[in-house]
């Protein structure tokens, strides 16, 4: 039994869902695929498919192996599109999506440097801080600044952490005061990133473990560029990702708040198609991205 071939026509049937579907797949007979699958079984000596008339379904010893068979055919993969793409040309229209206040402020940046190195690639970028769905809108990536990344199909490759501040403009301190602890914040005009997942509660470390606290304010946005113009003409307090107020911070235009309180950090990740990977261009970019984030100096 060639067992690397058994595993890719057992991950086939699980993933097209019967045997006739992984047989196109596989350019295979449907016989040739099932004898498979059972040789893979029996070297096993266990099943890995419960099979009835109308449906198959994974078996608990199935599941687990599934997954390592996804690994370690991907790994594969990989590693054959790490020789093969040294050959390949990186040229063609690249559709990137990213946050709008990244995007704008630091991703555009670093592209005509990207574009420098490979003059053949074009750049479409999207900027927009709602989750859009990468395949169906036919992105080749998608840069994304979460606390984690829900389960998907997408491959993943982690960047840079993201650090948060809470700020606000000395005028509105002078005229509001300054909170000594995250509990009065809930007095305060609190500017809101309205796309977060709980927009409306604020999360600190402190020395007596977790605070949340729940705020309100006058502004709810879906970008925080705007909630930065709010805060510099001194409507409340933001809590915003360090590279969006950052030089605010060192001008003196905006002050930091609650420094003794600690504000979970989020993560920058590339996320891409699993079969954009094959391209020239998505990987150079993705590897671009990985090297201006492995230096500090980038970071606010």
């Amino acid at each position: 039994m060639n067992q690397f071939l058994a595993m890719k026509a057992f991950r086939a049937v699980v993933d097209s869902g019967s045997f006739s579907a992984a047989s196109d797949r596989l350019g295979m007979t449907s016989g040739a695929v099932s004898k498979l699958v059972r040789a893979l079984e029996t070297h096993l000596a266990a099943q890995l498919l419960n099979r009835t008339t109308r449906r198959l379904s994974l078996t608990e010893p199935g599941q687990g192996y599934y997954a390592r068979c996804v690994e370690i055919l991907d790994a594969a993969d990989e590693a054959d599109r790490d020789v093969s793409r040294y050959h390949a040309v990186a040229r063609g229209v690249l559709r990137v999506n990213a946050p709008m206040a990244f995007g704008s402020l630091h991703l555009a940046t670093l592209l005509p440097a990207f574009l420098a190195q490979y003059p053949d690639i074009r750049i479409d970028l999207v900027l927009d801080d709602r989750f859009c769905d990468v395949v169906d809108e036919g992105y080749d990536c998608a840069l994304r600044i979460v606390t984690q990344l829900p389960d998907s199909s997408l491959v993943a490759r982690r960047l840079a952490p993201i650090d948060r501040v809470l700020c606000a403009s000395p005028d509105y301190l002078a005229r509001h005061g300054e909170p000594a602890n995250p509990g009065e914040l809930a007095g305060h005009d609190c500017l809101i990133y309205s796309l977060d997942g709980e927009a409306n509660f604020w999360s600190f470390a402190g020395p007596a473990g977790t605070e949340r606290v729940e705020v309100k304010g006058s502004i709810r946005a879906n970008t925080s560029l705007a909630l930065r113009e709010a805060a510099l003409a001194g409507t409340g307090i933001i809590l915003s990702a360090d590279f969006v107020v950052g030089d605010d911070l060192r001008q003196g235009r905006l002050q930091r708040l609650l420094p003794g309180y600690g504000i979970p950090p989020r993560t920058l990740f590339a996320v891409y198609p699993r079969n954009r990977s094959l391209l020239p261009k998505v990987r150079v970019f993705i590897d671009f991205l990985v090297e201006a984030y492995r230096n500090p100096a980038w970071h606010p």
